[in-house]
């Protein structure tokens, strides 16, 4: 066996290839960019922020229309070696129409960089975004995250992350998070059509599955998935959301009806989505 039951390559592979579960998943790509551009026209902004010393790190910030405003850091998918934030700008129109303060990472992408160094990257945008809030008349002691695919695996791995003992922060600078359809155990890809991509170590698979670095203190998370995605992303989430909840932790699962992996963001358009509801009852708590 390569990894649980699979005993071949291709048999991950359809399971993980989540471009082949779909009709034509470049419809969906096309989709994300058209309403990123209206987002954009719509949404008053600020483009390619940096918040660190590499050009992939920026940010784009959407204010919303009110005082010290929570925020929300969404990281967007790929799996880890594609996209940009351009793409997926469109994920402030639900939040920000909410007064929630939304921002849209960019990272660098593998193979140029590693996963270790696209964690560090995310870990170092909370950071910033704590330090400079105020720049956007929002509030740095109310930052929440979400992620999608590949950024729901960023998003869990920042609630792994020791924020006192390594960047001299309150444990508690996030404060919810939400991770749809995202990627825990990572043992699986080094076997897949991914790793020339990724190269990854079993060392770095070990220290990037946030399965494997459940914390005993974590603020509640929301994991959600579209109900008609591969077997695997589903178990992916079901188990993650079960060992959170083992560990004595605050964890909501949220399973989207008639939704696949593509499909599964498109509810942050719309703050009266049972998504995007559900990810601003937890902000407002």
């Amino acid at each position: 066996m390569l990894y649980r039951e699979f005993e071949t390559q291709a048999e991950l592979d359809a399971q993980y290839n989540v471009s082949q579960a779909v009709d034509d998943a470049s419809e969906y790509a096309e989709f994300y960019t058209e309403k990123s551009r209206e987002v954009r026209a719509e949404i008053d902004h600020h483009r390619d922020v940096s918040f660190g010393p590499t050009v992939a790190e920026r940010l784009d910030v959407f204010p919303a229309d009110c005082e010290n405003a929570p925020i929300l850091l969404f990281i967007h998918g790929g799996y880890w070696h594609s996209r940009t934030s351009d793409e997926f700008d469109f994920v402030a129109r639900g939040p920000v129409s909410a007064g929630v303060t939304t921002v849209v990472m960019n990272y660098a992408l593998c193979p140029s960089v590693s996963i270790d160094e696209i964690v560090r990257q995310s870990r170092a945008a909370v950071v910033w975004l704590a330090d400079h809030a105020d720049e956007f008349g929002s509030d740095g002691d109310s930052i929440h995250v979400a992620g999608h695919s590949a950024g729901g695996h960023l998003a869990a791995m920042l609630l792994t992350t020791d924020w006192a003992g390594e960047y001299d922060r309150s444990p508690d600078i996030i404060e919810s998070a939400c991770t749809i359809s995202g990627l825990f155990d990572l043992a699986p890809f080094p076997y897949t059509w991914l790793q020339p991509k990724l190269q990854l170590t079993w060392d770095e698979v070990r220290r990037n599955s946030p399965i494997r670095h459940v914390p005993s203190e974590a603020p509640p998370l929301l994991v959600s998935y579209g109900a008609d995605e591969p077997a695997e992303l589903r178990r992916q989430s079901e188990d993650f959301l079960t060992a959170w909840q083992q560990a004595g932790l605050d964890g909501t699962g949220l399973a989207q009806p008639a939704t696949n992996h593509y499909t599964a963001i498109e509810g942050f358009l719309d703050a009266d989505s049972r998504l995007c509801s559900a990810i601003l009852e937890r902000i407002d708590n």
